[in-house]
């Protein structure tokens, strides 16, 4: 079937709106019906080097990149421009192709990257240190040498983004890449193509030079001709930590640089004083949002052994009055996962978590009455040992793990005995003790009492150990897009 949507489903190369080369389309399906809403042109590598080419080509001989900041930050600002007069029907895409409710959509999904683009052009450029003189240097024998340090465009940037949030993840990777300076070629999930494909109405509006922004689509084929072609500088990837290795092998034989946006199993640290009521809307908020499909969110909650029992049942409290269903019904609070082939998941671990011995509070199964849709209730697990499977892997799911603990010295070591490292909460009335717990977790981000840089743009975003290599957000994520030279003269 064709596109039920206004934009235009083709890919962009070089400014303009082009079929790909793949024999069969690409469906997009609403992981809510199973209906299909949309036929996308697959990419052949053949068309990814295409939409490279003509990154490099504006890079080197075009204009984007000797713009002055304040003329690329003119035009990202009417992309902003373009982008809220077309909320709505990012809106709708976004619910129809992610399967997010309508207030996540309304919020993280569409508005707040719109609102990141416009903290980048109208306080970040203007204040980042573009060019900073040298302290003159005196050297015996030589003179005195003096210059400035220069923050140049990294060069031509493959930048490949995710499922759970399409737009947001995308406009991340987006956003500091033309800021810097930078020619892109964006390649979303296979699953969720119509956001990204979306943002190149958004360039074209906004008198983006051709060929600085390029969207392609694709799966592991056209990924791999990103992550090797020798025209690339700088890979961008969020996704899994598996994927993510294989996109890091593949980048260095080229030496590329390499962003990595990956997984997470985040720790929520609830201490004998804390907030409970606080608490479980986090550890609630941690297992539903998006039915979990986010890799910040906090799905291991570690509860002091008096506050246990308690905190248990108010969350499974919480969790039985979950309204899961089609994120088109105004009264669903939780839709459905992605596809498939995560419910698969996400159902085997809920096995494997019953098997090895954790206590199946709630949950765990497949709501009744909804026969069409990847849909998994919302679960938790107690009695559940930090050692265990579902303690360690990623869900990816509406599945949350409760683990006690007796001092907090124990519960900032079961925080830290975890390949990832992306988030982190403490829930305290001593705040200067929750400080010091949140100083010592190893992760890239921790709130206290709920407290969060959530989507704020001044923070930055990114992940210690497996979750990650650099930062998103803000100048954080711009600087990571930029090169430092040093021009010196000698004064004599």
């Amino acid at each position: 079937m064709a596109t039920a949507y206004s934009f235009s489903s083709q890919l962009y190369i070089d400014g303009r709106r082009t079929g790909g080369r793949a024999d069969s389309p690409i469906l997009v399906r609403n992981p809510a019906t199973e209906e299909t809403v949309a036929e996308v042109p697959g990419s052949t590598p053949l068309d990814v080097r295409q939409a490279v080419e003509a990154a490099r080509r504006a890079f080197d001989e075009g204009p984007w990149p000797r713009m002055r900041p304040a003329e690329r930050a003119a035009v990202l600002l009417r992309m902003a421009e373009e982008m809220e007069r077309r909320l709505p029907e990012l809106v709708a895409v976004n619910m129809a192709e992610a399967g997010s409710v309508r207030a996540l959509a309304e919020t993280l999904q569409t508005r707040v990257p719109v609102n990141h683009l416009r903290d980048m052009a109208e306080r970040v450029m203007p204040a980042f240190a573009w060019e900073r003189p040298m302290d003159p240097t005196i050297a015996p024998g030589i003179g005195i040498s003096q210059g400035v340090l220069r923050r140049e465009a990294f060069g031509v940037c493959a930048l490949i983004s995710a499922c759970n949030f399409p737009f947001f993840l995308s406009m991340m990777k987006v956003i500091p890449a033309l800021a810097a300076g930078c020619a892109a070629v964006l390649k979303p999930a296979p699953s969720t193509p119509l956001e990204s494909l979306l943002i190149g109405d958004f360039a074209d509006a906004a008198g983006l030079p051709a060929g600085v922004l390029n969207i392609v689509t694709g799966d592991v084929d056209a990924g791999h001709e990103l992550t090797t072609h020798p025209m690339v500088d700088l890979v961008s990837f969020t996704g899994s930590d598996t994927v993510g290795r294989l996109v890091y092998a593949q980048a260095a034989p080229t030496l590329k640089k390499v962003v990595l946006e990956l997984g997470g199993k985040s720790a929520n640290i609830v201490r004998a004083d804390g907030d409970l009521d606080g608490a479980v809307r986090s550890a609630l908020s941690g297992i539903t949002t998006h039915a979990g499909q986010g890799c910040s969110l906090l799905t291991r909650t570690l509860v002091h052994e008096s506050v246990h029992d308690e905190l248990v049942d108010r969350l499974s409290a919480a969790l039985a009055a979950v309204r899961v269903g089609d994120p088109a019904d105004a009264a669903t609070t939780m839709g459905p996962l992605i596809s498939e082939a995560q419910r698969d998941k996400v159902e085997k671990l809920i096995q494997v978590g019953e098997e090895e011995g954790a206590r199946l509070v709630c949950g765990g199964r497949r709501p009744a009455g909804l026969d069409r849709g990847y849909f998994v209730e919302p679960t938790l697990f107690a009695s559940v040992d930090n050692d265990m499977t579902i303690a360690r892997t990623e869900f990816f799911g509406p599945v949350g793990v409760v683990i006690p603990f007796r001092t907090d010295e124990e519960a900032v070591r079961i925080a830290n005995d975890s390949p990832y490292g992306l988030a982190g909460a403490v829930w305290s009335a001593d705040t200067l003790a929750a400080y010091d717990m949140a100083s010592r977790i190893r992760a890239g981000g921790v709130a206290i009492n709920g407290g969060s840089a959530g989507v704020n743009p001044r923070a930055a975003f990114g992940g210690y150990k497996q979750s990650g290599l650099g930062r998103e957000w803000g100048e954080f994520g711009l600087d990571e897009y930029l090169q430092t030279k040093t021009v010196s003269w000698a004064a004599r």
